[in-house]
Formats: C-alpha cells, sequence, structure tokens
C-alpha cells in the first residue's frame, strides 16, 4: 500500500543554507522555484494547480508536485461523494450517494469478484489502485475540498495503492498562496457488497515520501532505513529559495508484485492535524470516516 500525502506544518521564516553538501542523504536536491509547464488543470477553482519541473544539483529534471493522471481519459474518475462545484454532485448521506450511480462506475479487477465500495477524502489529491489496475482519481485536484466513492470488483486478498499529492502554487518549494506550507492527510474506508467495513486507512499501511518541501537547512534531514525524515527540521513560510528533495518512484510500485515491506509504517494524523473541522466533505459523513466501531485514521 502506498501513500505519500505530504505533512508538513509551521511558520518560522529561516534563511536557507547555500551548502547542498549539508545533505547526506539518498535523495536529489533542487532550490528555488521550478519552471511552470501546465499552468492550471482546474481552471474552475480559485486556486491554480499547475505542474512544473525543476532541476536538481545532480542534473536530473523533477515533475513538481508530482507525476498525475488527472487529464488522462483513461484514468477512471472516482465518484461524488460531495463535490461543491458546479460539475459535482453533493449528497446528504453516502448511502444517497451510492443509490446515485448506475453501476457503469464499477471498475472490474475480476470479473467473477465481489463489489467493493471505497470512501475516501484526500488533501488534496489522490489516484488509487487495485492490482495494479486504476480504478478511480480525485475528480478537483485542489479545492473546495471535496469527497469520493469509487466501486470496483475483486477477488479477495486484493492489493490497493495509492498516491496522494499535496499541491502547491510555488512548484518546487512546495508553499501554497504566498506563505502558507500545506497540510495534507488521506483517509478511506473500504466496504464489501455486505455494508461490512473490511479495511480502513490506519498504521498497518505502508506509506513512502517521495518528495519533501520546503526545506531551509539541509542538514536537519535524517534517513533511518528507508524512513525519510524531516521531524526536526524547522519549516519556512513564504522562502521562495528553500530546498526540495526528490527521489524516484519505482515504476511498479502499484503493482501486486512491488514488494513494500521495507517501507516506513503510515504515520497517522488527527482530524485537527489535517484540518477537516469544517470541512463539510469530511465533517458531513463522519459516521463513514469516524466509525464508532471501526474508526479510520487519516495518514
Amino acid at each position: 500500500m502506498f501513500g505519500s500525502c505530504q505533512k508538513d506544518s509551521g511558520s518560522t521564516t529561516v534563511t536557507p543554507t547555500t551548502n547542498t553538501t549539508a545533505y547526506t542523504g539518498t535523495g536529489s536536491v533542487s532550490k528555488g522555484v521550478g519552471t511552470t509547464t501546465t499552468a492550471n488543470l482546474f481552471t474552475s477553482d480559485q486556486r491554480v494547480a499547475g505542474l512544473g519541473t525543476v532541476t536538481s544539483t545532480d542534473s536530473k529534471i523533477w515533475t513538481v508536485p508530482a507525476e498525475v493522471n488527472f487529464t488522462n481519459t483513461a484514468f477512471p474518475t472516482a465518484s461524488d461523494l460531495n463535490n461543491s462545484y458546479v460539475s459535482g454532485h453533493s449528497y446528504a448521506t453516502a448511502t444517497a450517494a451510492v443509490a446515485a450511480l448506475m453501476g457503469s462506475d464499477i471498475v472490474t479487477v475480476d470479473a467473477t469478484g465481489e463489489v467493493y465500495t471505497v470512501f475516501v477524502f484526500a488533501d488534496n489529491y489522490f489516484e488509487m489502485y487495485v492490482n495494479g489496475i486504476p480504478v478511480g482519481r480525485n475528480p478537483v485536484p485542489y479545492t473546495n475540498f471535496n469527497s469520493n466513492i469509487i466501486r470496483f470488483k475483486a477477488k479477495k486478498l486484493f492489493t490497493i495503492a495509492v498516491k496522494c499529492v499535496d499541491w502547491e502554487e510555488h512548484l518546487g518549494v512546495g508553499t501554497e498562496d504566498a506563505t502558507k506550507i500545506g497540510d495534507g492527510g488521506f483517509v478511506a474506508v473500504i466496504k464489501d457488497a455486505a455494508n461490512v467495513i473490511v479495511a480502513v486507512t490506519n498504521n498497518t499501511w505502508k506509506a513512502q515520501t517521495f518528495y519533501t518541501a520546503p526545506v531551509a537547512n539541509l542538514s536537519c534531514l535524517t534517513e533511518n532505513g528507508t524512513s525519510r525524515l524531516s521531524t526536526t527540521c524547522t519549516t519556512v513560510s513564504g522562502e521562495l529559495t528553500s530546498y526540495s528533495v526528490h527521489w524516484v518512484i519505482p515504476s511498479d510500485w502499484f503493482t501486486t508484485t512491488y514488494v513494500d515491506r521495507s517501507w516506513p509504517t503510515a504515520t497517522l494524523f488527527t482530524n485537527a492535524t489535517v484540518g477537516v473541522d469544517n470541512k463539510p466533505a469530511y465533517t458531513n459523513f463522519t459516521d463513514i470516516f469516524d466509525n464508532t466501531s471501526n474508526d479510520a485514521s487519516f495518514i
């Protein structure tokens, strides 16, 4: 299982160091804002969800914030649970949202399998695979925050893989607006055809980071095995000359044959940390996401 929802927070302004030799990890280091390649993937929003590139000090070119399938029509779009945009639908209950689906939304992984339903809230964006097959991606790249339903037919046991992206308006340095560093999180609940919860996001999932930004002082970054840690770093507010660190995403990360055993255990975040207390796409469905007997966690 894969999840790389970026989680940085803080507002202390720190002048970046200029000594890249302070970094001794396995990633590639870039500095400053990148070059925009796609101005905005979603013009319906007041927030810009763009794509760009940065070149690291080892002459590698990286897509920031990430390579995504948002414009790939072959990648299924997740159905709406709550989507406030004109093109979206918002439902009073999860039951009503599922009832509105026509059946054409179900992605077949195994023709003789059972239908499973996934309820998802992502800050900001996700792409989900089951057994290596794309089953749904967020129809909204940035805000307003929305929530989704994905249905697929599969046999147990199946492998779920998710790419998570936190968008940035200063491409390559990890900041939103003029100064704000994004928080992030991904929560999912999976039910079988009998409406029984069979899986939730929690610390049994594996998660790996492939992009860390912004970084003021590269010496604060550490690695412990495959864990890429920035917990001792002082985060930067509005610093457009800060550093970013990038790692190559394995080409087969979402397949059933990829071994994620060495990946770190997913870190759990509270609702308050992710900041969903005033997000109707989440709070209207706490019976799903905060089920009293099987509570899903943000990872």
